[in-house]
């Protein structure tokens, strides 16, 4: 977790100087947690409205948006970077939605950015999310990833 502890540092320290309230969330929350899964990247919940915060500074690194962006898993406000070969996607938090595919239903997920839990990560005592919630949408998106993280997180 070489990089990724770098540009987590480097993310989070970005965010507190701008006062801007956050959450840890994806892979790197079940890590926090506990799990030992590979990271893919650093997955973290911002208001829609504090992106313009931070544009300038970390424009250099920046290889989508800040925009919308939908897939057949996501739809959501995204803006990511990669800062020293670390992916770090910062995700509005207030206006996500993830497809259900035994709905078949885009679902709105709610964040609570002043609910969270705070944990250690490499050394940082960072806001992570709820683990009920972080179950909850790993149960909607329900890739083989998410399956994995379920059966740790209410295992452990």
């Amino acid at each position: 977790m070489n990089n990724a502890k770098e540009a987590l540092i480097w993310i989070t320290n970005i965010l507190q100087r701008y006062s801007i309230p956050f959450q840890i969330a994806g892979g790197l929350a079940v890590r926090a947690y506990g799990s030992t899964r590979e990271l893919m990247d650093i997955d973290i919940d911002i208001s829609e409205n504090d992106f313009e915060k931070i544009i300038n500074e970390v424009k250099p690194f920046i290889i989508f948006g800040p925009a919308q962006f939908k897939d057949d898993k996501w739809d959501l406000f995204l803006l990511t970077l990669n800062y020293m070969g670390q992916e770090i996607d910062l995700s509005g938090a207030y206006t996500t939605k993830i497809y259900n595919n035994n709905t078949h239903v885009w679902e709105k997920i709610t964040t609570n950015l002043a609910k969270v839990n705070y944990i250690n990560i490499e050394g940082l005592i960072l806001p992570v999310i709820p683990r009920d919630e972080l179950i909850l949408y790993k149960k909607i998106l329900a890739r083989p990833v998410d399956l994995l993280d379920i059966i740790f997180l209410e295992n452990n």
